[in-house]
């Protein structure tokens, strides 16, 4: 084929070493081997001294090599040459090589492995003929000044290389420059003037780097603009430049994820080519310029997650070719009627939530738009379900959750809705009975129906649902025509959410057919006896919830099939009987294990500490016995050095799902309440073994656990003293010992716990002096009653040197000694009562005889009388007498 002038083998599937017969095709111009090559590029290509353009860029990283560049030299016709991704690192001189290619016009060295760069390279090379060079990924720290003697260059890529420090000032002598792209770096510097002066730029993309500073009004010396792209620059602030009106030919804007404030300027609406303009994510306020309705030609529009006011349709509502519209996270508000929508004709996607928008139309309204996605979330559309929704037959995203609507779902709905694959409705007043709305299983892949009034009995699925969420709602009845209708194959259900409804009865055994399960939740129903055998079925089962339920029997010992679990919640049930090994043995991925209020006894298994990723422990409230266990300190996850907040669950077909939406959901007793932990759950390390029956001393290898937040070990029978090393556990928040019988005296490392803001220690056996501390001294003095401590927050001083006796509320203590002036008051009255009738009895005799006689008289009228008043009982008195 020595004819051959154009060969192109780029991307077929090929894979392989370059031939070096490939030499023989001397008359070949087009030589394109990109993405198909590997091994040692033969130097047999120098023969081709026809060629014009050639391309070796390889597939993978690090596979096609070239041992040195001397066969270019005798490409004298080269045009384009493409090397990218392969490994240069041993070509040392290939720059000189390069740079005398007389006919190189453009040249890619894209994900190349270079030599080192260095100081000593040369600041001046002949490219002359140069007007385009992709230097993209290699990563260098630094641009190589030689670039800047390239005066030619037109195009200029050098993104993703990490380079640091500020932008040279020398770019200003590409002066012919049209394509400039420093995207994905480290320049840290603000934009320089010397950028602004390059009046031929008409694409740049300064994305993704760490610029600074203000945007110059001297932008609006580009004149030749067509693109600008400077997001995600996070400190890029102040004011859009007035001088941006100057940019006539912009066709695509982007200034997002930046720190930009003030208002937009009114002369945005002299971009009359604009085609797209993304101003999300910053601090942007202000209403829409109303010459916002000049841009005739937008299509692609994001304000999203600045503060914007007011009501953006009066100015919005005029472009007819826009397309794509997301004003989501504003302080936007207003009516917005049919006239407001009746021109935006080519929508296709809008997200407007977080905003305060009524929708007002007539009850035979059609939009004239057909939308894919559609976010209204927050609207006030209710309190009738909005009947214009089956207009829209291309619908493939609908959220309007939280939109007063007061309605039961119509019978059309879902049969309007064939190409839909995410419905969220929650957070409204939907009532009725959702199976009487369908009259075919629900096939939609993500349905959110929770937090409405809907009853009856559980819909059914097909096997295209992925994720159901219909939790607080009333559905009752049993689950058995929900969980065990047949099925043909397997269900997709991946997210099963019925948490806080009515259903009741047993939890049926028809798990097996559910096995791509990763979230059950469970919890807040009427559930009776124990979990059927068949949920070990479910292998992918991640998170398993079925909290306050009246579930008995034993702990379920199937559970040890679901070997990939990380949190486990079975609290508030009924289930007894010991807690089995198998939990430390088979469950060793568990973070979250939560058994709190049942009525499990026996001891707590030391094969728990086998569980070195357990973050929050509950057995709280049951009947647990023996000791703590000492191996607790193997519990690494609550070690300060291992926390992290990675506590979602992942599900990368669902793009459109928030950390939110897939962070597991625990309610933990924590400083005294309950509380739900849901984004945050990862960053929570808690221990919560009250209300049991535990004995023995709180094991010292416990205060290991530098990374726990919530300890409680309140209402056991612990004794012994509180290990001195407490004062190591530095994240300790909460420490409840309450209620036992703990020993000795506080410890004074306890001063170091700088986050502690909750701690009871009443009702043990403490004494001595309570330790002095920022932190201590704020508790009140309830925290330490019961005890035999003194010192603030008690209103009881002490002598550190001397025992302090029990005291009550009213003593208070001279020299060390407790004196309670009641019982002062009371022996000083006696004595002075007794010597004032006593002591003259003794000194007067007179006054004696008298005392004496007086009283022999009333005993005999006594008994003169007390005869005739007690008649014939006379004798019994006498005998009492005596």
């Amino acid at each position: 084929m020595t004819s051959l002038t154009h060969l192109d083998l780029s991307n077929t599937g090929f894979y392989g070493k370059i031939p070096s017969q490939i030499g023989n095709l001397s008359n070949l111009v087009y030589l394109n081997l990109g993405g198909v090559a590997n091994g040692t590029i033969p130097s047999h290509i120098g023969n081709l001294s026809n060629l014009v353009y050639l391309s070796l860029s390889s597939p993978d990283g690090d596979t096609l090599f070239v041992e040195n560049v001397d066969w270019l030299s005798r490409l004298s016709k080269l045009k384009y040459l493409d090397l990218g991704a392969a490994n240069l690192s041993k070509t040392f001189h290939w720059l000189h090589t390069l740079q005398a290619l007389p006919s190189l016009t453009s040249l890619s060295l894209s994900a190349c492995t270079l030599p080192l760069p260095h100081d000593s390279q040369p600041s001046a090379l002949n490219f002359s003929s140069l007007l385009s060079l992709r230097m993209s990924n290699v990563r260098f720290p630094f641009v190589p000044k030689w670039i800047f003697g390239i005066t030619k260059l037109v195009s200029l890529d050098l993104r993703g290389n990490g380079i640091q420090g500020p932008i040279p000032d020398s770019i200003q002598n590409l002066t012919l420059l049209q394509t400039l792209d420093l995207s994905s770096n480290s320049f840290s510097s603000s934009i320089p003037d010397s950028l602004y002066s390059l009046h031929q730029l008409k694409f740049v993309s300064l994305y993704q780097n760490n610029l600074n500073g203000s945007i110059s009004n001297a932008l609006g010396n580009l004149t030749s603009l067509i693109e600008l792209d400077l997001s995600f620059n996070f400190q890029l602030e102040g004011t859009i430049p007035t001088s941006l009106e100057r940019l006539t030919s912009l066709v695509r804007l982007d200034l997002s994820n930046n720190h930009l404030s003030s208002n937009l300027p009114d002369q945005i609406g002299n971009f009359e080519k604009v085609v797209k303009l993304d101003f999300s994510f910053n601090s942007i306020d202000g209403t829409l310029p109303i010459l916002f309705g000049k841009l005739s030609s937008l299509k692609y529009l994001d304000l999203s997650n600045n503060h914007f006011i007011g009501n953006p349709f009066e100015s919005l509502k005029s472009l007819c070719k826009l397309s794509y519209l997301d004003i989501t996270n504003n302080h936007f508000q207003g009516v917005v009627k049919e006239d407001d929508l009746a021109n935006l004709t080519s929508l296709k996607k809008i997200y407007t939530s977080g905003n305060n928008f009524t929708l007002k139309v007539g009850p035979d309204w059609y939009p004239r738009f057909q939308l894919t996605s559609l976010d209204m979330r927050s609207w006030k559309l209710g309190p009738k379900f909005p009947s214009w929704i089956q207009s829209q037959k291309n619908l493939q995203y609908l959220d309007m959750s939280n939109t007063w609507i007061s309605d039961s779902i119509p019978t059309w709905f879902w049969e309007a809705l064939p190409h839909a694959s995410y419905v969220n409705l929650s957070h409204n007043h939907i009532h009725g009975k959702l199976m009487t709305t369908l009259r075919n299983p629900l096939s939609i892949k993500v349905v959110d129906l929770s937090k409405n009034y809907l009853c009856g009995k559980l819909p059914y699925l097909s096997n295209d649902v992925n994720w159901l969420d219909i939790s607080s709602n009333s559905f009752s009845e049993t689950m058995d025509d929900f969980l065990c209708q047949k099925q043909d194959k397997l269900m997709l259900l991946r997210f099963l959410n019925l948490a806080s409804n009515k259903l009741s009865g047993r939890i049926p055994d028809c798990w097996i057919n559910w096995n791509n399960l990763v979230v059950v939740n469970l919890q807040n129903n009427h559930f009776i006896e124990n979990l059927p055998p068949s949920i070990g079925y479910l292998s992918s089962l991640l998170s398993l919830n079925i909290r306050n339920n009246s579930l008995s029997g034993i702990f379920p010992t199937t559970l040890r099939k679901n070997n990939q679990l990380i949190s486990l919640d079975l609290g508030e049930n009924n289930l007894s009987g010991t807690i089995p090994s198998l939990i430390g043995e088979s469950l060793l991925y568990l973070r979250i294990l939560r058994l709190r209020s049942n009525s499990f006894s026996g001891h707590i298994p030391n094969e728990i500490c086998n569980m070195t990723f357990l973050q929050d422990l509950d057995f709280a409230h049951n009947s647990l016995s023996g000791n703590i266990p000492s191996c607790f300190s193997h519990l690494n996850a609550m070690l300060e050095k291992n926390k992290s907040n990675d506590l979602f669950v992942y599900f990368d077909e669902f793009p459109q799902f928030t950390e939110e939406d897939t962070a597991i959901s625990v309610f933990l007793w924590t400083k005294g309440r309950d509380t739900e932990y849901k984004s945050i759950l990862g960053l929570v390390t808690n221990v919560d073994l009250s209300n049991n029956n535990l004995s023995g001393t709180i094991p010292r290898e416990i205060t290991d656990l530098d990374g726990l937040i919530y300890l409680n070990l309140s209402h056991n029978q612990l004794y012994g003293e509180i290990p001195s090393s407490i004062g190591n556990m530095r994240l300790l928040e909460s420490i409840d010992i309450s209620m036992n019988q703990i020993s000795g005296e506080i410890p004074s490392t306890i001063s170091n716990l700088s986050f502690l803001n909750r701690l009871d220690m009443s009702h043990n056996h403490l004494n001595g002096k309570i330790p002095t501390g920022t932190q201590i001294q704020s508790f009140g003095a309830s925290d330490f009653a019961g005890n035999n401590l003194c010192g603030p927050p008690l209103p009881t001083n002490c002598d550190s040197n001397q025992k302090v006796p029990v005291t009550d509320n009213i003593g208070i203590e001279i020299d060390g000694h407790e004196v309670n002036w009641f019982f002062v008051s009371m022996a000083i009255g006696f004595v002075v009562g007794f010597w004032t009738v006593v002591a003259p009895l003794l000194i007067y005799g007179s006054w004696r005889y008298a005392y004496f006689s007086f009283l022999d008289e009333m005993f005999l009228w006594q008994r003169k009388f007390g005869s005739i008043n007690t008649g014939g009982k006379e004798q019994e008195h006498e005998g009492k007498e005596a």
